[in-house]
């Protein structure tokens, strides 16, 4: 029999719909009110961001570069200036045909690089093709005159100005001043780009690398309308860009030319500091280069020649170099000695020629052979006497010998207002284990007294630290900047002085000996600089160095004559004058040149003369242009001084 079919329920029917029905109106519902939602994100909440999106579709920031602050000297001698190069430019919309085929005829008129093109290249990419874009910089007159002449041939191409930097002393201070070079990839890592659109160049090293966020100014902008293709329509707004800053260094650079020429045909460093306010009057390192060459990209051939060269004439020496002390810190170990109670001004030691470490064989000698009998420490000063020293060092011991030395600056950076310093090395127990996994030994603090063995420190270093004893433990920090002048209808700001952690002693008259034992190397008839010293209008306190390059076995000579000039001993010097009211302090380093008494002490009084005395060695074709805007403000400024009780 067949199975019989049921009839639909109308009302279970009915039902279904509408439960359908339901679902279906809030799902229609929900898309609704996230429409609903989102318009009203839009035209409510996020009107402001919406309206400046769509006003970039239409407007425009140009930037415009500031102009680049001026570095002088103390007196207002131009260091770095700005001049016009002139440039040629390509507006890629105006050019008619191809832009390869625009630059392949330029090229058979103006001599243009594969680097030069290339870096065109990258350039258009990233800018729109109504802005004007770099080809080549420098033009020469008689390029430009070739270009004028064939100008109609070239639509879109254009002769504009630029603003270029310029040393007009070449290689004089380049050290100092360093250079500004093509911003690359690594620079806008470090800097705010939004304020480098448009800029060219910025500083690489030297002052101009530390101080560059005072030099590059603040960037300005235009906004102009555009169509739909990018075409300029109408100028809607326009912000001026802010000029840099102009620096004034506490450079002489009268002083600083005579400090390059007393090292010519040398390599070493000099430093001069006024011990008063921790200024730098002058920093030569020599070998020089010239800064010039890096503006707008040194060619491969020159910076070959450069980092090739023997003597390294990058290297900044005076920061970067690192040296054995040498007898120049024989002083200030007297002064630990008298601090801490080891010895006193009258205390006498035995000198032969050499020192032994209790219960050891091993001789350190002294570079008098002979010896010098009994000497009390103002003999050991003036005549350089190692055994006295050794002596000293040993009782002392390193533990003392070590934080003594670096309330003094020794083994960290002085923080002088330039990039790349180097902290030098003063010697510890813990470094040594660290360093060489060795224990540190009694003859590790023998050789440190007289400011060899592990003990490197910088020229830097060297003079700031006999400032300080100068100013008998008065610290300041070595600087460059003296006065910032925001812009050239307002006065400088004289930049005040930075003081460090002041070095105290058990008695201020501690100071007395050290400094009386180094007026007597060089105006006592044992003074180891004592023909230095003749003559003198005023009193030097001066100590001389010879530091060793390579150790000399115990049965070894030194025999220069037949040694490389690489293996000669270098020669130091370090002096302050006048030595009861100082007003500026030397450290001069002549590597591997011999004796510190012989060729470094010479040096330094040249650069005291030249200061005190105004004897500078500055050539005749070079004096009319060191006459500076200030030297007469300054001048006047310092007889008020003097007269001033």
């Amino acid at each position: 029999m067949a199975k019989r079919e049921s009839i639909k329920s109308e009302h279970e029917e009915l039902k279904l719909f509408n439960s359908r029905s339901l679902v279906a109106a809030v799902i229609v519902f929900i898309a609704i009110s996230g429409i609903v939602f989102r318009l009203f994100v839009l035209q409510v909440e996020g009107h402001e961001h919406y309206t400046e999106e769509s006003r970039k579709n239409y407007l425009k920031a140009i930037p415009i570069p500031p102009v680049r602050g001026l570095i002088y000297d103390r007196y207002g001698v131009v260091l770095a200036d700005n001049r016009s190069e002139y440039v040629l430019e390509i507006v890629r919309d105006s050019v008619k045909g191809k832009i390869e085929d625009t630059i392949a005829r330029l090229e058979k008129i103006i001599k243009l690089s594969d680097k030069e093109k290339q870096k065109f290249y990258q350039k258009m990419r990233r800018q729109s093709r109504y802005q004007s874009t770099l080809l080549r910089g420098g033009l020469t007159e008689k390029e430009m005159a070739v270009f004028s002449v064939n100008q109609p041939r070239f639509p879109g191409v254009s002769i504009n100005v630029r603003m270029e930097r310029y040393y007009p002393w070449g290689e004089i201070a380049g050290h100092v001043l360093g250079y500004v070079g093509k911003i690359d990839k690594r620079d806008l890592e470090r800097v705010d780009r939004r304020e480098y659109k448009g800029t060219a160049y910025i500083g690489k090293s030297g002052i101009e690398k530390f101080y560059e966020k005072r030099l590059h100014g603040k960037t300005g902008y235009r906004v102009i309308e555009v169509d739909a293709h990018g075409r300029p329509q109408k100028l809607e707004k326009e912000e001026d860009p802010i000029v840099g800053e102009d620096l004034f260094l506490s450079l002489d650079m009268k002083l600083q030319i005579t400090a390059e020429t007393l090292l010519k045909g040398k390599k070493g460093a000099i430093v001069a500091i006024d011990p008063t306010n921790g200024e730098i009057l002058a920093m030569a390192s020599v070998p020089m280069y010239d800064p010039n060459l890096f503006v707008n990209g040194i060619s491969h051939k020159n910076y070959n020649a450069l980092r090739n060269n023997p003597d390294r004439p990058l290297y900044n020496r005076a920061i970067q170099g690192g040296y054995p002390a040498g007898s120049t810190i024989k002083p200030i170990v007297a002064m630990a000695g008298l601090h801490y109670g080891v010895v006193s001004p009258a205390t006498r030691i035995r000198a032969p020629g050499y020192f032994q470490v209790p219960g050891h064989k091993h001789r350190y000698r002294c570079w008098n052979k002979r010896g010098h009998g009994s000497v009390n420490m103002n003999y050991a000063i003036a005549q350089s006497c190692d055994v006295y020293f050794y002596s000293l060092a040993y009782r002392l011991g390193i533990d003392r010998f070590a934080p003594f030395m670096k309330k003094f600056g020794f083994g960290g950076k002085t923080g002088v207002d330039l990039p790349s310093e180097s902290a030098g090395l003063m010697p510890t127990r813990e470094w040594k284990r660290k360093r060489y996994n060795k224990t540190w030994y009694p003859g590790d603090t023998v050789n440190i007294g007289i400011g060899q063995g592990f003990w490197i420190t910088t020229p830097m270093q060297l003079a700031s630290a006999i400032a300080t004893l100068s100013m008998k433990g008065k610290r300041l920090k070595p600087r460059f900047l003296h006065a910032v002048r925001k812009s050239k209808n307002m006065p400088e700001t004289i930049q005040p002085p930075s003081y460090l952690p002041e070095i105290k002693v058990k008695s201020s008259k501690m100071w007395k000996t050290p400094i009386g034992g180094m007026v007597n190397v060089m105006h006592s008839g044992y003074g180891t600089a004592r023909r230095s010293g003749a003559g003198a209008a005023y009193k030097i306190a001066g100590k001389t160095g010879t530091a060793q390059v390579f150790s000399i076995g115990q049965k070894e000579k030194y025999n220069a004559r037949r040694l490389a000039k690489k293996l000669h001993d270098h020669a130091l010097f370090v002096c302050f004058a006048p030595a009861y009211d100082p007003k500026i302090a030397v450290a001069v380093i002549a590597e591997n040149s011999g004796g510190g008494s012989h060729v470094a002490a010479p040096i330094g009084r040249r650069m005291i003369d030249a200061y005190l005395l105004k004897r500078y060695l500055v050539p005749d074709n070079k004096k009319e242009g060191l006459k500076g805007s200030r030297g007469k403000q300054e001048k006047k400024k310092q007889k008020k001084n003097k007269e001033t009780p």
